[in-house]
């Protein structure tokens, strides 16, 4: 499941493409689920970005919090999106060699949980310091606890499926005859 080639330095131009297209998806597909409050397939897609490419999931995650802050603007909320994000990437990093479904989920799950908290960091500086943060933080738990719900069952479903998929995209580990 791992790429052949994880290591730093150049990236081939299938691994340009492979995460640009990445990136583009997790901008789309959070776009896509725009209508519905904080329900989105974003910590999946870059899970299993990590989980593919390691590290290099890094410009995949770029792509989409560009794109975000190109059709969204450039706000104080973007400013979080430049660590929530790459952080995620983190996170999968050390659980990377892990392939439950399960799992996953539970890391997705907790991830929506600290999304809330995470995204309003940039704000105590600018709302009020710990009174703003907490106020803040306190109205936004019921949508920290769909964001959690949301992305528990996305991962648990989706994660083996896009797996498979990605496996045969990429012919990682001789699985051509999937």
């Amino acid at each position: 499941m791992r790429s052949s080639s994880q290591s730093a330095g150049k990236l081939s131009a299938i691994e340009i493409t492979t995460l640009s297209l990445m990136g583009a998806l997790i901008f789309a597909a959070k776009f896509a689920l725009a209508s519905l409050p904080n329900i989105n397939i974003n910590a999946v897609l870059i899970i299993l970005t990590t989980v593919f490419f390691g590290w290099k999931a890094l410009y995949s995650v770029g792509i989409y919090v560009l794109l975000e802050g190109l059709i969204f603007g450039f706000h104080v909320w973007w400013v979080s999106y430049l660590f929530i994000w790459p952080l995620l990437v983190v996170v999968a990093m050390l659980f990377r060699k892990n392939d439950s479904a399960l799992i996953w989920a539970v890391i997705a799950a907790l991830w929506g949980l600290s999304f809330g908290p995470l995204m309003y960091i940039p704000y105590f500086c600018i709302m009020g310091g710990w009174k703003g943060f907490w106020l803040m933080w306190l109205n936004g738990i019921p949508f920290d606890l769909i964001h959690c719900a949301g992305n528990f069952a996305f991962t648990l479903v989706l994660y083996r499926p896009l797996c498979k998929v990605l496996r045969r995209l990429l012919n990682r580990d001789g699985l051509e005859d999937l």
